[in-house]
């Protein structure tokens, strides 16, 4: 595996990535949350930056683009459809493009529900894949400016990725879902192994990302809105898998647990 990733907190809770060609040097950073802790995990590793892959528009991943623009002139690639909307983008792709980092490619997936031209950033060789904030540990993204049976679709066509496929995920947001995952299958053994593993993992002041495909297929609600244990506890038997997913998350929404 030539893909080296650095992960981080920043701000109040989100993960910032570093990645680089063990091969070639170049390097890359998923979204740009806070360009001076960026920087600073650049320096403290004597590492300039070749690109900045942006997976949406929300100023919490593209904030630091015009400062790390200014300081390391890398490339910035961000999703056709909010072309507009990303600062100072160079390139912009959409679903089936390639991008490139050094001998590291990833396949763009279009995936919109949280915001209107969302991509994901899918590295098939490393088993890797860049989800912004359409999946989350145990939860899904806010629709903002997307439907529920987007969000179903997105769901579902990650169910089809090998499950040890890790999943980077942009927000701590684990124990908070867990709470309300537990209000819809409180009976799933796998929630709440789960459960038990992250809390341990925040009790040891580690992160909970990257998640894997496999552990969400087993637990979380969202990735689970065609089982019937999911339905039922939200009255919603016999309805479709995208309308039993946007009353999951409607829920969601006004939870305070």
């Amino acid at each position: 595996m030539s893909l080296k990733i650095i992960l981080f907190p920043c701000l109040s809770d989100n993960y910032g990535f570093i990645l680089r060609c063990t091969n070639t040097g170049q390097t890359a950073c998923i979204d740009t949350p806070d360009a001076g802790e960026i920087s600073k995990q650049l320096q403290t590793r004597g590492w300039g930056l070749d690109y900045i892959f942006n997976t949406h528009h929300h100023p919490d991943h593209t904030g630091g683009n015009a400062a790390l623009k200014r300081k390391y002139g890398p490339t910035i690639i961000g999703p056709k459809a909010e072309e507009t909307r990303i600062p100072l983008i160079d390139e912009a792709v959409s679903e089936g493009s390639i991008v490139r980092l050094g001998d590291c490619k990833a396949v763009i997936w279009d995936t919109p529900a949280h915001t209107a031209g969302h991509i994901n950033y899918y590295f098939k060789e490393e088993d890797v894949i860049f989800v912004g904030d359409t999946l989350f540990a145990l939860g899904c993204g806010r629709l903002f400016e997307g439907s529920a049976a987007q969000m179903w679709a997105a769901m579902a066509r990650y169910r089809d990725l090998p499950k040890p496929t890790k999943v980077y995920c942009a927000h701590e947001y684990t124990l908070s879902n867990a709470r309300f995952a537990q209000t819809i299958e409180s009976g799933n053994p796998d929630l709440a192994d789960y459960i038990t593993d992250a809390k341990s993992k925040r009790d040891g002041g580690l992160p909970t990302v990257p998640t894997t495909i496999g552990a969400e297929i087993a637990a979380n609600p969202f990735m689970r809105a065609d089982k019937d244990a999911v339905a039922r506890a939200v009255n919603m038997k016999g309805h479709s898998p995208e309308d039993v997913l946007g009353e999951v998350r409607r829920r969601k929404d006004s939870f305070r647990g």
